[in-house]
């Protein structure tokens, strides 16, 4: 035995385990006075912020609430939400964050499913709740949100408890503890359930301590930003953010629902420097009217994720002031796990083929040990030639404990090593992952791989086309043949003829789309295409 690993031991003062609870703690400590979050009129300083949760979390604790117990919250970008990323593991409990679209079955199976004791829910979604309720063969504690922000009036109660009135039962001198292990899991996020019930996905302390510094890092996040919260918080804890902008002793700027003019309302009244944002998102902002934006005062920072984008969002955000940076994660990796880190060699290339070179999924984040992509078959990485598909495989400290109560699955996720994304991707000579598909939306036509996202990329540069999806429509001959389903740019019309026209100029024949569709396309509140709706119709 080496002398390294003699009288060289763990104790309390060299060992503790890591938590993102402490950068709320050292926020309130270092700066108290600062402002911590901003809600319409409602402004919370650290150490309003502190004192809240720790009252909440003595609330929770004085009604039964312990370690291991799950506390479910059904809530829009307000204060309530963001408190309980810190009150609820401060009570030793899990925190559920749940998808305010979903509809009752879905709840109800969430709720079910995770073991709520507690239901934290927002009142205007007092209709699909109650009806979740009624189906329960289980009791649960529902505690209000009153949100005189939003419009309340024909909102029915859904609880006997309010969120003010229950925090303020708690003592604001409650001792709560840290994670006795780092291993001990902080949140419980459900997949999106397309092809069945959602999959409940498990978070540790330890990964999103690591999660929030990895992701201050690889975005260069400066001390004191004003980050926007348009990513749902329910979604992925809302990228982990709640718990890296008090790191940074960050302002958040709260946002409750998707509003474009509301959005640059804020940029302007409270600087924002920083947000993240689906790719819909960032096409809602390049398209927005001239009467609802207003003028960058500053450079404003943008992650976008959730879903491939077109390479022209780049040049449009651009052209307003933004700087975008293109990630890539999934729920079971805590958010974002690869980023597009720019090569100053690229400088000299022209526009476009500097956005052609964004919109790649990129290479690891400094939290993330392994990023590669592999036939999922032999688990052999393919060549970094730009050109063969493999699935993308995660490894490293930002990988999910498992899927709650499913071994099978989680097993199945793990295999061999590495977590299993269902991605399915190129290497590139450089080492950075692109994207072609989701391995369920790829197009096989004649025996020929087709990538839906190369299509929509094409057609995304026309300029009558908002948001383009494309999918496998059944052929007779070939199999499977694309078709495109569109959403216009108001007052930009287009035809089926033209667009197909506009395809052939630059696509292989046979990636060219056989049939347009134009409608509204179905969409998740994450901004997310719902292509399994696009595929029900055929």
């Amino acid at each position: 035995m080496s002398h390294y690993d003699t009288n060289l031991d763990k104790n309390s003062a060299n060992y503790v385990p890591l938590s993102p609870l402490t950068f709320l703690k050292r926020a309130k400590e270092i700066y108290p006075d600062y402002e911590a979050i901003i809600y319409e009129d409602r402004k919370y300083t650290w150490a309003d912020v502190y004192k809240r949760t720790i009252k909440f979390a003595s609330a929770l604790d004085k009604i039964g609430i312990k370690k291991g117990d799950t506390v479910s919250f059904l809530a829009f970008n307000t204060p309530e939400i963001f408190e309980g990323h810190y009150s609820v593991p401060m009570s030793g409990a899990v925190l559920n964050t749940i998808n305010i679209r979903l509809d009752a079955k879905t709840i109800a199976y969430i709720l079910e499913h995770s073991d709520a004791k507690v239901l934290v829910v927002d009142r205007q979604l007092h209709i699909e709740v109650k009806k979740a309720l009624s189906t329960l063969k289980k009791k649960i504690i529902i505690i209000d949100i009153v949100d005189k922000f939003a419009d309340q009036s024909k909102c029915e109660k859904i609880g006997d408890l309010e969120y003010e009135s229950f925090l303020n039962t708690g003592d604001e001198n409650f001792d709560w503890k840290m994670p006795e292990d780092e291993w001990q899991a902080i949140s419980l996020s459900y997949t999106s359930g397309t092809t069945g019930n959602p999959k409940g996905v498990v978070y540790h302390h330890r990964g999103s301590y690591l999660m929030s510094t990895g992701s201050a890092v690889a975005w260069n996040m400066p001390n004191r930003l004003n980050f926007l919260t348009i990513v749902p918080m329910f979604h992925c804890n809302g990228w982990g953010y709640p718990w890296t902008i008090p790191m940074l002793n960050g302002r958040t700027i709260c946002l409750r629902n998707i509003d474009v003019k509301k959005i640059f309302e804020l940029i302007d009244k409270h600087k924002v420097t920083h947000f993240g944002g689906a790719p819909i998102v960032l096409n809602m902002i390049t398209g927005a009217p001239v009467s609802d934006r207003k003028k960058l005062k500053q450079k404003v920072y943008v992650l976008t994720a959730g879903a491939p984008p077109p390479s022209i969002i780049f040049k449009k955000m651009k052209e307003l002031g933004f700087e975008v940076m293109h990630v890539y994660g999934l729920t079971e990796t805590y958010g974002h796990v690869t980023q597009c880190a720019w090569n100053d060699a690229w400088n000299d290339f022209d526009e476009e083929k500097q956005n052609e070179i964004k919109a790649r999924q990129g290479v690891r984040y400094p939290n993330t040990e392994g990023i590669a992509v592999m036939d999922p078959e032999t688990m052999i990485e393919v060549p970094k030639d730009g050109k063969t598909i493999g699935e993308i495989m995660i490894k490293g400290n930002v990988v999910m404990k498992g899927y709650f109560k499913d071994k099978d699955a989680t097993n199945k996720a793990m295999a061999g090593g590495w977590f299993h994304s269902g991605d399915l991707a190129v290497m590139h000579p450089d080492g950075y992952v692109k994207i072609q598909d989701r391995s369920k939306d790829i197009i096989i036509s004649g025996g020929e791989n087709i990538s839906s996202i190369e299509i929509e990329n094409t057609l995304a540069k026309h300029p009558s086309v908002s948001i383009a999806a494309v999918v496998a429509k059944p052929d007779e001959k070939w199999g499977e043949v694309p078709c495109a389903f569109i959403e216009m740019v108001k007052d930009k019309p287009t035809t089926e003829k033209e667009l197909i026209g506009f395809c052939k100029e630059t696509l292989a024949g046979f990636k060219v789309p056989k049939q347009v569709v134009f409608c509204e396309l179905p969409k998740t509140s994450t901004g997310k295409i719902q292509k399994f709706e696009l595929r029900k119709k055929f």
